[in-house]
Protein backbone atom coordinates (compact mmCIF):
# COMPACT_ATOMS: atom_id res chain seq x y z
CA UNK A 1 0.00 0.00 0.00
CA UNK A 2 1.35 3.43 -0.94
CA UNK A 3 1.45 6.00 1.81
CA UNK A 4 2.90 8.85 -0.25
CA UNK A 5 0.42 11.36 1.18
CA UNK A 6 2.09 11.05 4.58
CA UNK A 7 5.47 12.16 3.28
CA UNK A 8 6.20 15.80 4.09
CA UNK A 9 6.54 18.09 1.12
CA UNK A 10 9.47 20.48 1.04
CA UNK A 11 8.75 24.03 2.20
CA UNK A 12 7.77 26.62 -0.37
CA UNK A 13 9.81 29.84 -0.59
CA UNK A 14 7.97 32.98 -1.69
CA UNK A 15 7.96 36.72 -1.16
CA UNK A 16 6.30 37.79 2.05
CA UNK A 17 3.14 39.87 1.85
CA UNK A 18 2.43 42.77 4.24
CA UNK A 19 -0.17 40.56 5.92
CA UNK A 20 2.66 38.16 6.90
CA UNK A 21 4.69 40.76 8.80
CA UNK A 22 3.05 40.06 12.18
CA UNK A 23 4.04 36.38 12.04
CA UNK A 24 7.53 37.28 10.83
CA UNK A 25 7.90 39.66 13.79
CA UNK A 26 6.90 36.84 16.17
CA UNK A 27 9.53 34.54 14.65
CA UNK A 28 12.17 37.29 14.86
CA UNK A 29 11.28 37.97 18.49
CA UNK A 30 11.62 34.26 19.35
CA UNK A 31 14.94 34.13 17.49
CA UNK A 32 16.77 37.20 18.82
CA UNK A 33 16.92 39.00 22.18
CA UNK A 34 16.15 42.29 20.40
CA UNK A 35 13.45 41.24 17.97
CA UNK A 36 12.03 43.51 15.30
CA UNK A 37 8.38 44.54 15.49
CA UNK A 38 5.74 44.24 12.79
CA UNK A 39 6.11 47.98 12.18
CA UNK A 40 9.89 47.61 11.84
CA UNK A 41 9.47 44.86 9.25
CA UNK A 42 6.80 46.79 7.34
CA UNK A 43 9.03 49.88 7.22
CA UNK A 44 11.94 47.80 5.93
CA UNK A 45 9.77 46.15 3.29
CA UNK A 46 8.85 49.57 1.87
CA UNK A 47 12.48 50.58 1.36
CA UNK A 48 13.88 50.45 -2.18
CA UNK A 49 15.83 47.29 -2.93
CA UNK A 50 14.47 45.31 0.04
CA UNK A 51 12.96 41.86 -0.44
CA UNK A 52 11.57 39.53 2.22
CA UNK A 53 11.55 35.84 1.31
CA UNK A 54 9.73 33.42 3.57
CA UNK A 55 9.59 29.65 3.79
CA UNK A 56 6.16 28.15 4.34
CA UNK A 57 5.21 24.59 5.13
CA UNK A 58 3.47 23.18 2.12
CA UNK A 59 0.20 21.40 2.71
CA UNK A 60 -2.55 19.77 0.71
CA UNK A 61 -5.00 21.27 3.19
CA UNK A 62 -4.03 24.93 2.82
CA UNK A 63 -2.47 25.29 6.27
CA UNK A 64 0.86 26.81 5.34
CA UNK A 65 2.55 28.11 8.45
CA UNK A 66 5.62 30.31 8.08
CA UNK A 67 8.81 28.52 9.12
CA UNK A 68 11.33 31.32 8.66
CA UNK A 69 12.38 34.28 6.55
CA UNK A 70 15.32 36.25 5.19
CA UNK A 71 15.47 39.97 4.43
CA UNK A 72 17.74 41.12 1.61
CA UNK A 73 18.71 44.62 0.55
CA UNK A 74 20.23 45.27 -2.88
CA UNK A 75 22.14 48.41 -3.82
CA UNK A 76 23.79 48.56 -7.25
CA UNK A 77 25.50 45.18 -7.75
CA UNK A 78 25.86 44.29 -4.05
CA UNK A 79 23.40 42.90 -1.55
CA UNK A 80 23.28 42.27 2.16
CA UNK A 81 21.35 39.98 4.43
CA UNK A 82 19.66 42.26 6.95
CA UNK A 83 18.39 39.33 8.99
CA UNK A 84 17.48 35.68 8.72
CA UNK A 85 15.31 33.95 11.29
CA UNK A 86 13.89 30.45 11.56
CA UNK A 87 11.19 29.58 14.06
CA UNK A 88 13.09 27.92 16.94
CA UNK A 89 10.78 24.87 16.68
CA UNK A 90 11.82 24.42 13.04
CA UNK A 91 15.60 24.70 13.38
CA UNK A 92 18.02 21.99 12.28
CA UNK A 93 15.64 20.97 9.47
CA UNK A 94 17.29 22.83 6.60
CA UNK A 95 14.93 25.83 6.51
CA UNK A 96 17.75 28.37 6.85
CA UNK A 97 19.75 26.66 4.13
CA UNK A 98 16.70 26.58 1.86
CA UNK A 99 16.07 30.29 2.39
CA UNK A 100 19.71 31.16 1.71
CA UNK A 101 19.85 29.02 -1.46
CA UNK A 102 16.74 30.77 -2.78
CA UNK A 103 18.20 34.16 -1.87
CA UNK A 104 21.46 33.34 -3.67
CA UNK A 105 19.62 32.08 -6.76
CA UNK A 106 17.45 35.16 -6.90
CA UNK A 107 20.40 37.52 -6.50
CA UNK A 108 22.37 35.62 -9.14
CA UNK A 109 19.44 35.90 -11.57
CA UNK A 110 19.28 39.64 -10.82
CA UNK A 111 23.01 39.91 -11.69
CA UNK A 112 24.07 40.91 -8.19
CA UNK A 113 27.84 40.45 -7.90
CA UNK A 114 28.21 39.75 -4.17
CA UNK A 115 26.25 39.19 -0.99
CA UNK A 116 27.41 40.30 2.47
CA UNK A 117 26.21 39.46 5.96
CA UNK A 118 27.21 39.81 9.59
CA UNK A 119 27.01 36.78 11.83
CA UNK A 120 27.65 36.35 15.53
CA UNK A 121 31.11 34.79 15.82
CA UNK A 122 29.69 32.48 18.52
CA UNK A 123 26.89 31.13 16.28
CA UNK A 124 28.52 27.88 15.12
CA UNK A 125 25.48 26.49 13.22
CA UNK A 126 25.10 29.70 11.19
CA UNK A 127 28.84 29.88 10.47
CA UNK A 128 28.82 26.28 9.24
CA UNK A 129 25.87 27.01 6.95
CA UNK A 130 27.42 30.14 5.47
CA UNK A 131 30.75 28.40 4.87
CA UNK A 132 28.95 25.52 3.10
CA UNK A 133 27.29 28.12 0.85
CA UNK A 134 30.67 29.60 -0.10
CA UNK A 135 30.82 32.63 2.20
CA UNK A 136 34.23 33.69 3.44
CA UNK A 137 35.25 36.04 6.24
CA UNK A 138 36.20 39.51 5.00
CA UNK A 139 36.14 41.45 8.27
CA UNK A 140 35.17 41.65 11.93
CA UNK A 141 33.08 43.99 14.06
CA UNK A 142 33.92 43.94 17.75
CA UNK A 143 31.02 44.27 20.20
CA UNK A 144 28.43 44.16 17.40
CA UNK A 145 26.01 41.82 19.21
CA UNK A 146 25.08 42.94 22.73
CA UNK A 147 23.36 39.68 23.63
CA UNK A 148 25.89 37.24 22.18
CA UNK A 149 26.85 34.00 23.86
CA UNK A 150 30.45 34.97 23.07
CA UNK A 151 32.25 38.31 23.18
CA UNK A 152 29.67 39.98 20.92
CA UNK A 153 31.94 40.00 17.91
CA UNK A 154 30.52 39.66 14.44
CA UNK A 155 32.18 38.26 11.39
CA UNK A 156 31.53 40.07 8.13
CA UNK A 157 31.18 37.44 5.41
CA UNK A 158 30.90 37.66 1.64
CA UNK A 159 30.07 35.35 -1.22
CA UNK A 160 30.72 36.29 -4.84
CA UNK A 161 27.88 35.51 -7.22
CA UNK A 162 29.30 36.76 -10.50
Amino acid sequence: MNSWWFLPSPPVVEEAAPSDHAVLAEIHERSFPSGWSEDDLSALARQPGVTILQARRSSLFGSRSILGFVILRVAADEAEVLTIAVDPRQRQRGVGALLMRHALSRLYADRVASLFLEVDAANAPALALYRRLGFRKVGERRGYYRDSAGDGGALVMRVDLA
